[in-house]
């Protein structure tokens, strides 16, 4: 499994493109579809899926480019989260407009059966973490290769801090019982939020007030 990671449009939102063989996943397009095009071409690399760790706009907006780009593209989202996509208040113009509908949209739950359908080695996780949105969620991947596991947290948990809960359906209770579900992954967990830089679950075990 290999994995690429670089930052996507105003609000720098961490987009990963995760491959193994010719077959990639997108990880939070969340903006520049010419530029993970881009990427995809410069590694060879065919696009199966997109994982969504929530819907809000920053980390969406490039999905429809990709969907006319690749036909019938799934869209993989929690089925709380797949509500927020077209709502009026998920946009921020002019560089973000409201994305009106997507294509293909899958719950989250059927990942696993997806994976396994193309061929997919490694195993994925998908970890329900709601409080920065209602349907959040974390996806974890782990390979047999004895490498550490790899969470991409979303806003769910950044190096040193948690995502905002005053936008319409966070919730700050909800995502302390999310951050509980995460602290009890393996310490050495590399995990890569949503945006800022990447941490491991140990050093946010030692260091983020919001995980003491």
């Amino acid at each position: 499994m290999n994995r690429t990671t670089f930052q996507v449009g105003t609000f720098e939102v961490n987009c990963s493109i995760i491959s193994e063989s010719d077959k990639a996943i997108v990880v939070d397009p969340g903006a520049e579809a010419t530029r993970i095009r881009a990427e995809l071409k410069k590694q060879g690399l065919g696009l199966a899926a997109v994982l969504l760790t929530h819907a809000h706009f920053d980390h969406i907006s490039a999905i429809p480019e990709l969907q006319r780009a690749y036909p019938d593209l799934p869209v993989f989202i929690s089925d709380a989260d797949a509500k927020i996509i077209s709502h009026p208040f998920n946009q921020f113009p002019p560089d973000y407009p409201l994305v009106a509908e997507l294509k293909n949209v899958k719950s989250a739950k059927e990942l696993g059966s997806f994976l396994a359908g193309i061929g997919w080695t490694a195993t994925v996780n998908v970890i329900d973490t709601p409080g920065h949105t209602p349907g959040g969620v974390c996806y974890l991947f782990k390979t047999s290769d004895g490498k550490p596991a790899t969470l991409f947290s979303g806003d769910t948990l950044f190096c040193g801090s948690v995502g905002r809960t005053d936008f319409p359906g966070g919730d700050m209770a909800t995502l302390q019982e999310s951050l509980e579900k995460l602290k009890g992954l393996p310490k050495d967990t590399v995990v890569v939020p949503g945006h800022g830089i990447e941490t491991t679950i140990d050093r946010e075990l030692a260091s983020n007030p919001f995980l003491q």
